[in-house]
This record gives structure tokens, C-alpha cells and sequence, in this order.
């Protein structure tokens, strides 16, 4: 079994890429709740796509997704 995504970093150069974190406070209130690959998109268009959710005032949100682009997985290996 895969251990849950606990972060990625996305972009060419992981040095100067984006990392979204869970548990990381985002922009506009909230925090990053979970980071999952997004398996329909892989299905459908043989693309990885990663689906960033949120934690706010309206509950568990889709706040954004990462396609198209390099990227960085760490996984939680704590919760193993």
C-alpha cells in the first residue's frame, strides 16, 4: 500500500519550485488538509495531475490541481 502524499515540489529546478505542504497555511484562509494523485486524469488522459484540497470555513475544498508540470513527491511515512 502507497503512504499518503505529504508533500510536493513542482517545477523544473525543485529549488526555486512550489511546495505545497500538509497541514501549510494557504493564501486566503485555511490549510492544506491533503495531496492526492488524481487517478481519472491518469486513466482518462495518461497525465499525472495532483489535486491540492483544503481545510476552511466551508469545509474540504478542491483549491488546486498541478498538471503538466515536474514534480516532486514525498510521502508521509510516519502514518506507515
Amino acid at each position: 500500500m502507497e503512504n499518503p502524499i505529504r508533500k510536493i515540489i513542482c517545477g523544473k529546478d525543485p529549488k526555486n519550485g512550489f511546495a505545497f505542504v500538509v497541514g501549510q497555511t494557504v493564501y486566503g484562509g485555511g490549510e492544506i488538509h491533503a495531496i492526492a494523485l488524481d487517478g481519472r486524469a491518469e486513466q482518462l488522459y495518461g497525465r499525472l495531475r495532483y489535486l491540492i484540497y483544503i481545510e476552511n470555513e466551508d469545509g474540504i475544498v478542491l483549491w488546486k490541481s498541478i498538471d503538466g508540470m515536474p514534480v516532486i513527491v514525498e510521502y508521509d511515512i510516519e502514518l506507515s
